[in-house]
């Protein structure tokens, strides 16, 4: 998810919700958007910066339910285009984002949802709009299709890990591969992510992230494939374009058909 949320780089009155009852929301309004509604986005909506698609009835086919919405602070600016906006929203809506899930931050870098957010249309912005909302989406943040959510997607994680909503990869390695559902065909699993640095430091560098990232995953997959003779593992890591946005974790990958 990270890919998305380094472009958003606001919220005030936040709340998450379950699935809504059917509403047309305009972009130029002034009024905020619904908590909990459902809507059928495909993946170019995801790069713009406002949306007006129509509300569906969530038992309906749809890919993007809105878990949480709000005002932007007068202290992110009054340019339509700050940065301050993005930056707000990612800190605010990643954690709720989680907490809608049923997801701890290791699990929500692992799984096949993500999550956008949007605001007023510039006509509506200078009218006064100053809302934001927060979808969740079916896919990871690269997908170019998205898939259809649960009828509500409010706590998909809290009791069970679905291996369809799960990331997995096929290919021979991770850095090649291509990553899929788990319930599909693959030869890697992404089993845990683990932390290269703490929330106040500074960047240290792309060699150190990079050699944190491959002696702790190689640790954590031995011990979740119980310490076999031999195994294969691979991890992600992110630069410092990611580590500014507030992240501080890499993924690590078991190689593995199960």
């Amino acid at each position: 998810m990270l890919g998305r949320l380094a472009l958003v780089l606001a919220v005030t009155g936040l709340v998450s919700v379950s699935c809504g009852t059917p509403s047309h929301h305009d972009g130029d309004a002034e009024r905020g958007p619904r908590l909990g509604a459902c809507r059928a986005l495909v993946a170019g909506d995801l790069e713009q910066p406002s949306n007006a698609a129509q509300v569906v009835p969530c038992s309906r086919d749809h890919t993007a339910q809105t878990f949480a919405v709000g005002t932007l602070p007068a202290a992110t600016g009054s340019s339509y285009r700050d940065k301050r906006h993005g930056r707000f929203v990612f800190d605010t809506c990643t954690k709720a984002f989680r907490d809608f899930l049923g997801v701890d931050e290791s699990l929500a870098m692992r799984v096949q949802v993500s999550w956008a957010w949007f605001r007023p249309s510039q006509r509506g912005w200078d009218r006064g709009a100053r809302w934001y909302r927060c979808d969740v989406v079916g896919g990871p943040d690269d997908a170019t299709k998205l898939r259809e959510l649960p009828a509500d997607a409010q706590g998909m994680f809290s009791e069970d890990l679905p291996d369809a909503w799960l990331t997995c990869a096929r290919g021979t390695t991770v850095a090649r591969s291509t990553k899929v559902p788990c319930s599909a065909p693959h030869d890697w699993r992404a089993v845990s992510t683990i932390k290269v640095g703490q929330p106040t430091d500074p960047y240290p560098g792309d060699r150190i992230v990079q050699v944190r990232s491959r002696d702790r995953c190689s640790d954590w997959v031995g011990a979740w494939m119980h310490y076999p003779p031999d195994y294969d593992y691979g991890y992600t890591w992110f630069r410092e374009a990611d580590w500014d946005t507030g992240n501080r974790r890499s993924v690590c990958w078991a190689r593995t058909d199960r």
